[in-house]
């Protein structure tokens, strides 16, 4: 797991006001919300350059954060993030407490490997992704960086759906839960034409 580190300053004023004036001096608001029920949403500013140097590294969205709010460590997830539509700057964003007792909902990236040395690639086949996230269940002891989607054994033609991934211990697939009719594509196998 990568170690993220978030500075942060509590903050009191609330508001579209106030966010205005925060963003005018280059920090973003956001807010901490979420695990122990005795915790009350803490409303929060971050320098947005910082924010967005950590967001250019893709295991920043999947991973625990550590949140350093005026001294005291906080274990988070990013769970929102609004950035505006032209600049490279972010509006808010929301984090998310954990607990190693409370399951947490979170989007991890799929990696697909080992295709090169599968029988398919072989046959001059080639392998098309549908999809590179999955929304997952775990605690943040079980947290996966990304889930790896081995296709050594992948034959010609072949679909692979949600079901093939193979999770860690302790980690669900969120749509799996519902039921049969819920395990979807994530890639398939096809020949080019003119083979």
């Amino acid at each position: 797991m990568s170690n993220f580190v978030v500075n942060a300053v509590a903050r009191n004023d609330e508001g579209k006001g106030a966010s205005r004036r925060l963003r005018r001096e280059n920090l973003v608001p956001a807010i901490i919300y979420g695990g122990d029920k005795r915790k009350k949403p803490t409303a929060i500013s971050v320098a947005n350059n910082e924010l967005v140097k950590l967001l250019e590294d893709d295991a920043f969205y999947s991973s625990i954060l550590t949140v350093n709010l005026d001294g005291k460590e906080e274990q988070v997830i990013l769970k929102d993030l609004q950035r505006h539509p032209a600049k490279p700057v972010v509006l808010h964003a929301d984090f998310q407490r954990v607990t190693k007792s409370n399951l947490i909902k979170i989007t991890v990236p799929v990696v697909f490997a080992n295709f090169e040395s599968s029988p398919a690639s072989k046959a001059a086949c080639k392998f098309a992704a549908e999809k590179n996230t999955v929304e997952i269940m775990c605690t943040s002891a079980n947290l996966p960086e990304n889930l790896v989607v081995d296709l050594a054994a992948c034959d010609s033609d072949g679909v692979l759906h949600l079901s093939d991934i193979t999770l860690p211990e302790g980690v669900e697939i969120v749509s799996l839960r519902r039921g049969g009719d819920h395990d979807q594509g994530i890639g398939y196998v096809y020949a080019p034409r003119g083979n």
